[in-house]
């Protein structure tokens, strides 16, 4: 028999004797380290081949590997010989375990051995008496092994085992390792000749001396793979082992079953999948497991991150962080004036005169948040009035544990991973992972399109909000808390009933900007307000909501319908403490410009002039008692400037704002509810009269006829209007009663918008044009009208008066249109004639 290695391709001379299992001797002697590359044994006449198993730990195949040679030389295998015939063999070679087991009473000679370290044994090839049979040189092993049994050192409870090598083994040193599982192919012996599928009692009969087997598993009858094939599985892996290596190229003849030309087995090792199985279980019920995952990392998300969360929270409202107002940092501060860590900023000064005008309303803002109050503090006032100034520094000066919430940056984030970090930067929530949210959005939208349900990774915005909102009225609380001890007269109360019994215990939670971006759809707004009805009420802390939108109880009445709101009004400051605010304001900063440049060298001396305030009152009538135009007018006044020309700039630079923002249309609102037309009409009608009835402005035809798509709706559009603070909406008895410029240099800027006469002849035009579609609309209607009530049969009385009435409306609606061209024309030969 000749073999090629790595083809699995034998070349039978002869049959083999299957009485005695002897193997076919060879026609060319090969040596050891041919007999390796080759891939089988040369085997003579008076030779045989034994399997020693439980030589070498298999679990340590790997590792062996590494340490042996990739092939054998001659030299090598000869030495293992040398070795078996020594009298000085270590306890732990192997090699002395095969001498042990081989009786010394037994008539063979050793003349090979061959290691298998991945099957964890070795071919152990010898030359027995030719009186002998090879199956009674097994015979006799086995009793002796069964007698005498050895164990080797890496398995104190198993055993050396042998087997006779029935078949024609395969010195393959493949990367296939053993396995419970055995693949039997059915092979012709020969080319050309036909196999037989040897029936499952055949094969148990055959495999079962060398362990016992689990079961066997015929190819299915309507399979079409060749060669036919049957699969024996073994429970114990040596078992395998060794039925792989003793029946390899077995032939059985026709007398055992194998039909006429005789069967070949052919053997293999199948891997059996047990590792993936419960990977394979996950990936084919992806609508179990996945919400279980999702639950999961929400939960190690709880135990882990949130008392993270709770505790920067905690050091958030506490200003445990900030290192102003640290004890060593004010020593410090208190040793020397010019110390700072930080860049210092512009400090406004002037503001002790404002502070004491508003003096009642700092003193009934502070008696409030120490009194058990359960509803909201709104504060309310013009943008610019002051009403972040006044609670933060006048009415919380020295309190602990305030929190700022400032709505704009959330409102004006771009997208949802941004509005989620801000909301968490203004609270304090850390570790935010914004980012997470789009990724698990995609993983979701990718679980949905391939399973048809989705997998609860992503969440919407509401739902990341809501999470950092609770997580930060948990801290709240904690902090409200923080400061009872056993020691208080009051420690046996619960803790609500603490917390409402100490209202001075509470935090302070200041909403400034609300309803800075007053839009419908925001649910930023409607989640604050909801959220902080939930703390009042369970009296966790104060909430002061600041405010410039005048239709602010939409939004906090919804979330507490059965309260009233405690509010503050602050309006624009008088005419007499506006100038003293400017005037204390310039004097403050002479006296500082003056005091530095004393402490100059003397060359460098400069004497320092004294603003010029002749016209004062008269700029200060003009701007009124806006804060942040009244800190303009200084800047300008301090900058050199007269406080008429200052004024003078300041409603010009006013003028071109209201222009680029109202009237040309490039707002970056693109869901503004007004028109151009409707802003020029309130602009015109303001500079002739400061105050307009709200009802009248609505029956305008430019309100109740508006042909914009944005702006049809009159009462959306002034309201609209008030929001971007060009106008004033005042209420009487909660309806709306008149309409005033948005701040008192607005009504300055209409003046001079109104003076330009091309900007209002053009603006004039648009509004004329407009007039002019709307009359064309509605004699449009009119004449299909006319023309339904003409294709009549015949003409009654009743019709006659409806068809008089459309005739006259006709012509009122015709003679309105020749009025408004005449109009236009005016109108177009100055745009036509001035820059």
């Amino acid at each position: 028999m000749r073999y090629r290695a790595g083809q699995r391709i034998w070349e039978t001379t002869s049959a083999i004797p299957l009485s005695d299992g002897d193997l076919e001797g060879k026609q060319k002697d090969l040596s050891p380290a041919e007999e390796q590359e080759s891939g089988r044994f040369d085997v003579k006449a008076n030779e045989s081949i034994l399997f020693f198993d439980n030589l070498f730990p298999l679990k340590l195949t790997p590792v062996l590997s590494l340490l042996s040679r990739r092939t054998e030389t001659d030299q090598q295998l000869t030495d293992l010989l040398q070795r078996f015939n020594s009298s000085s063999l270590g306890i732990m070679d192997p090699i002395q375990l095969v001498k042990r087991a081989i009786p010394g009473n037994l008539p063979i000679k050793v003349t090979e051995i061959m290691p298998r370290l991945k099957d964890g044994g070795a071919f152990v090839k010898f030359e027995y008496d030719p009186s002998l049979s090879a199956s009674e040189i097994e015979a006799k092993l086995l009793k002796k092994l069964r007698e005498e049994p050895i164990k080797p050192w890496f398995n104190p409870f198993g055993r050396i085992r042998a087997r006779l090598v029935r078949g024609v083994p395969w010195l393959e040193d493949l990367h296939r390792y053993p396995s419970t599982l055995l693949m039997v192919e059915f092979v012709p012996p020969e080319p050309g000749a036909s196999a037989a599928e040897l029936p499952e009692e055949v094969l148990y009969s055959l495999f079962r001396r060398y362990g016992k087997i689990a079961d066997i598993i015929p190819q299915p009858a309507d399979s079409k793979v060749t060669p036919r094939y049957a699969q024996i599985g073994f429970p114990v892996l040596r078992d395998a082992i060794m039925a792989r290596n003793c029946l390899h190229g077995f032939v059985l003849g026709e007398a055992q079953g194998g039909g006429k030309t005789g069967t070949k087995l052919r053997l293999s090792y199948v891997k059996r999948e047990k590792g993936h199985s419960i990977w394979n279980w996950i990936t084919s019920h992806p609508r179990i497991v996945i919400p279980i995952v999702a639950a999961l990392i929400a939960g190690v998300s709880v135990v882990i991150f949130d008392p993270i969360r709770l505790f920067f929270i905690k050091m958030h409202v506490q200003h445990s962080l900030r290192y102003t107002d640290w004890r060593i940092y004010k020593w410090f501060k208190s040793q020397t004036g010019s110390f700072s860590f930080h860049k210092t900023q512009e400090h406004i000064e002037g503001l002790g005169t404002i502070w004491k005008h508003r003096k009642d309303l700092i003193e009934q803002l502070q008696s409030w948040l120490d009194g058990s109050s359960d509803t909201f503090i709104v504060v309310t006032g013009p943008r610019g009035s002051g009403k972040a100034e006044m609670v933060m520094s006048q009415a919380l000066s020295g309190r602990k544990n305030v929190l700022l919430i400032d709505c704009k940056p959330i409102t004006e984030a771009n997208g949802e991973a941004l509005t989620i970090r801000r909301l968490a930067t203004a609270v304090g929530y850390r570790p935010v992972f914004s980012w997470a949210n789009s990724i698990s959005s995609m993983v979701d939208l990718a679980i949905q399109g391939t399973t048809g349900v989705k997998s609860g990774f992503s969440e919407t915005l509401e739902s990341q909000l809501n999470k950092i909102l609770h997580t930060t009225a948990t801290a709240l609380k904690t902090v409200a808390l923080s400061e009872r001890s056993k020691a208080d007269k009051d420690a046996n109360l619960s803790e609500d009933a603490y917390l409402e019994a100490h209202p001075e215990r509470r935090p302070v939670i200041v909403v400034d900007n609300f309803l800075h971006k007053s839009e419908d759809s925001s649910i930023v707004y409607d989640m604050i307000a909801n959220w902080a009805a939930s703390i009042v009420q369970n009296n966790v802390a104060h909430v002061v909501f600041l405010t410039s939108d005048s239709a602010y109880s939409k939004s906090l009445t919804k979330a507490m319908p059965d309260r009233v709101f405690r509010t503050l009004s602050l309006g624009d400051l008088d005419a007499d403490i506006a100038k003293n605010f400017v005037i204390t304001r310039l004097e403050e900063d002479w006296k500082r410009e003056a005091q530095e440049e004393a402490e100059q060298s003397d060359e460098n001396k400069k004497p320092i002039p004294r603003p010029n305030l002749a016209g004062l009152d008269e700029g200060i009538k003009v701007l009124g008692g806006r804060l942040t135009d009244l800190e303009f007018l200084a800047r300008r006044l301090r900058a050199g400037q007269t406080p008429r020309e200052a004024v003078e700039e300041i409603v010009s630079e006013d003028a071109t704002d209201i222009v680029k923002m109202y009237l040309l249309g490039r707002t970056a609102d693109a869901d503004r509810k007004w028109s151009t037309e409707q802003a020029w009409h309130l602009i015109k009608a303001l500079s002739q009269s400061p105050t307009l009835r709200y009802h009248q402005v609505l029956l305008s035809p430019t309100f109740a006829s508006s042909l914009s798509s944005n702006a049809t709706n009159g009462e959306a559009a002034l309201e609209s209007l008030a929001g971007a603070e060009l106008i004033t909406v005042g209420t009487h008895q909660g309806r709306p009663q008149t309409i005033t410029a948005g701040k008192p240099l607005h009504q300055a800027a209409f003046g001079v918008l109104v003076k330009d006469r091309v900007l209002r002849a053009k603006m004039d035009l648009a509004v004329l044009n407009e007039m002019a579609k709307v009359e064309a609309k509605n004699i449009d209607a009119v004449e299909k009208e006319l023309q339904l009530l003409g294709g009549l049969p015949r003409h009654t009385g009743e019709s006659a008066g409806r068809v008089m009435y459309l005739l006259g409306k006709l012509d009122a609606g015709q003679r309105k249109i020749a009025q408004l061209e005449r109009e236009m024309g005016g109108l177009k030969k100055i745009l036509n004639e001035e820059f």
